[in-house]
């Protein structure tokens, strides 16, 4: 049994849908990885860095993989009508009901706190620029509220086909944040590398812990993947964006957090914003960062929007949390390793071996068919 699991009009192509990932995955990375190399000495946070391109995107292709096998095998459910929840249904039909179930609340915990950490860093980024250009002290809690009502209206838009141009501008904006954070980092180079020191505060054992928990949230965003899979023109160029959006990640990364460990050493602490020198630089770049966590918002809540709002109270989550740091680090180690590395190993497996089944079964039958 052969579908085309291709969409007839319209969809996102394969680069779009690329920076789709990136602007899922980057704008908490970029701030906080730098931070975690110190934690975890920088040839061990190169290693990291490099073996979770790998993993994630390894993994990412193997959801993309499961979803064709949906929509292979139950057209009229998956390809010809709207899903709601590609990841929960991949889950069921690996596991069943129950395991459908189990990925549904790690999947909204997930994409929950990921916006959270996108909102504080947000408001506190705007906060910032306030202070520093127009000498305004305005209430952290208030811009989180403020931010949040005024992104209320676009987070109800459909589907990622309806925002592409949030992808866009999210990875336009983390690009040139970047370029800015490293020119200002070999600004600062020449006075700040003479006095820092490359190893982990206090040299704490716990420390490794927490920059892996950092690592792995910068690297997994993968419960809106299959979503975004969803609404391409051809699903089956999923691999290609997977490759093409964790090969930009890798290239975002690695010069940020191997130049903020040799310039700054262990002076950073929450954000590598902080540790700039330069105050165009910082607040320019913060400014951008803010801009692309703002969109990031938009596309990492439409997954979930339904289900969120109706489980959880919401406004009073992000007012109880003043940092995004420990959020940061307690998704990353809980359920962005759930989702992002176990699951999608164990719904192909069980996926490509029902199909393996399903399609020998059609080989025997038709077989009896001719022998008959």
């Amino acid at each position: 049994m052969t579908v085309n699991a291709e969409k007839s009009n319209g969809g996102l192509n394969w680069f779009v849908t690329g920076l789709f990932i990136v602007a899922q995955l980057a704008g908490g990375g970029i701030v906080a990885l730098p931070t975690a190399v110190i934690q975890s000495g920088l040839w061990t946070g190169i290693f990291l860095n490099i073996l979770l391109t790998i993993m994630a995107c390894s993994t990412s292709i193997m959801l993309g993989k499961s979803w064709l096998i949906l929509q292979r095998r139950w057209p009229v459910i998956y390809k010809d009508n709207h899903c709601r929840e590609p990841y929960p249904e991949i889950c069921m039909r690996a596991l069943g009901p129950r395991f459908k179930n189990l990925a549904s609340i790690c999947i909204q915990l997930n994409q929950f706190g990921i916006c959270v950490v996108f909102l504080l860093l947000s408001s506190k980024n705007i906060q910032h620029f306030l202070k520093a250009f127009f000498d305004i002290n305005f209430s952290f809690c208030l811009l989180i509220l403020i931010l949040a009502l005024l992104l209320f209206p676009f987070t109800l838009l459909k589907s990622p086909e309806d925002f592409w141009w949030a992808a866009v501008l999210s990875a336009g904006t983390t690009t040139i944040a970047v370029i800015l954070i490293c020119f200002g980092t070999l600004m600062d180079s020449s006075v700040c590398a003479k006095i820092s020191v490359g190893m982990p505060p206090n040299n704490k054992f716990s420390n490794y812990f927490l920059a892996l928990g950092t690592f792995l949230f910068s690297y997994g965003g993968h419960p809106g993947f299959p979503t975004i899979q969803h609404d391409m023109k051809k699903p089956k160029e999923f691999t290609k964006a997977s490759i093409i959006a964790f090969l930009i990640l890798s290239m975002l990364y690695l010069p940020v957090c191997i130049l903020g460990y040799i310039v700054y050493g262990n002076s950073l602490r929450e954000s590598i914003m902080n540790s700039i020198q330069n105050v165009w630089i910082q607040h320019t770049a913060s400014f951008l960062i803010t801009g692309h966590a703002i969109f990031s918002i938009i596309i990492v809540i439409n997954p979930i929007n339904q289900i969120a709002e109706k489980k959880f109270f919401v406004p009073q989550v992000a007012e109880s949390i003043p940092t995004f740091g420990p959020l940061l680090d307690l998704s990353g180690g809980s359920t962005q390793t759930s989702t992002a590395l176990i699951y999608p190993c164990i719904c192909y497996l069980f996926l490509n071996a029902s199909e393996q089944k399903f399609k020998l079964k059609e080989t025997n039958k038709n077989i009896k068919i001719k022998f008959n």
